[in-house]
């Protein structure tokens, strides 16, 4: 576990965790990092990892109790793979938000796939695919988009990603999000052709909104209000 430049417990508590790893026979590692920054995590973790096949998961997720051993099935393989769970999003106290998630959860691009937002696998073949993490805001769709869709493969057990609560953060979260999508149209086009093609977005979107009519309405603020801002930059932030 890498924790970078974090000023809340979550070194102290991934150190608490350390006799559960090893009463169950697991090698268990905390880094704790002065610079902050994720990419220079990412990395890090790497340098220092002793196994090729890797999980990536960040610090908010939560994961159920078989998720673990069905990522590890997957990337028991030759070939090149990527792997995630199925993902649950969740809002925990905003209404605002837990709207927001019920209709985002219906998307396309959440539903469809395999995304891997929040955490993805790959094993010691698809590992080489690239050297370092760049320095870029979307390093799960960089990784994503090294691997067709046939390579990606999507364990049945389950992993919670909760959005982040209230509609100021999900702008702030949202306009992110729309950047590090550019970026990579922009610094490497060449990995579009791996993007999954989904047809009749459109009709998808209207069609949850029919289930989710103030989710429908919850998500489209968000989206105007990230596009009368568009030109706003800022830090990273996931609201928490």
């Amino acid at each position: 576990m890498v924790v970078n430049g974090s000023d809340d417990e979550t070194y102290q508590l991934a150190e608490a965790a350390r006799s559960s790893f090893e009463a169950a026979d697991w090698r268990f590692q905390a880094l704790d990092l002065v610079a902050g920054g994720k990419v220079g995590a990412l990395n890090h973790g790497d340098k220092v990892a002793a196994f090729e096949a890797r999980i990536y998961l960040d610090a908010d997720v939560v994961l159920s109790p078989q998720l673990l051993a069905e990522l590890a099935d997957l990337l028991d393989q030759e070939q090149p793979v990527y792997c995630s769970g199925t993902a649950v999003i969740t809002a925990e106290r905003s209404l605002f938000s837990k709207a927001y998630a019920r209709f985002y959860a219906c998307m396309p691009f959440v539903s469809v796939g395999v995304p891997g937002f929040g955490l993805f696998g790959v094993n010691a073949a698809g590992r080489k695919r690239w050297d370092l993490f760049p320095e870029i805001i979307s390093d799960d769709t960089f990784v994503r988009l090294h691997f067709t869709p046939r390579e990606r493969h999507l364990a049945a057990a389950r992993y919670e990603w909760p959005v982040v609560e209230g509609f100021r953060a999900l702008v702030r979260v949202r306009r992110r999000q729309d950047q590090g999508v550019v970026e990579i149209q922009k610094t490497y086009p060449h990995l579009l052709a791996n993007d999954d093609k989904r047809p009749g977005r459109v009709w998808a979107a209207l069609r949850a909104g029919l289930r989710h009519p103030i989710g429908f309405v919850v998500y489209f603020m968000v989206a105007i209000a990230v596009r009368l801002g568009r030109h706003s930059t800022g830090e990273w932030s996931r609201g928490r």
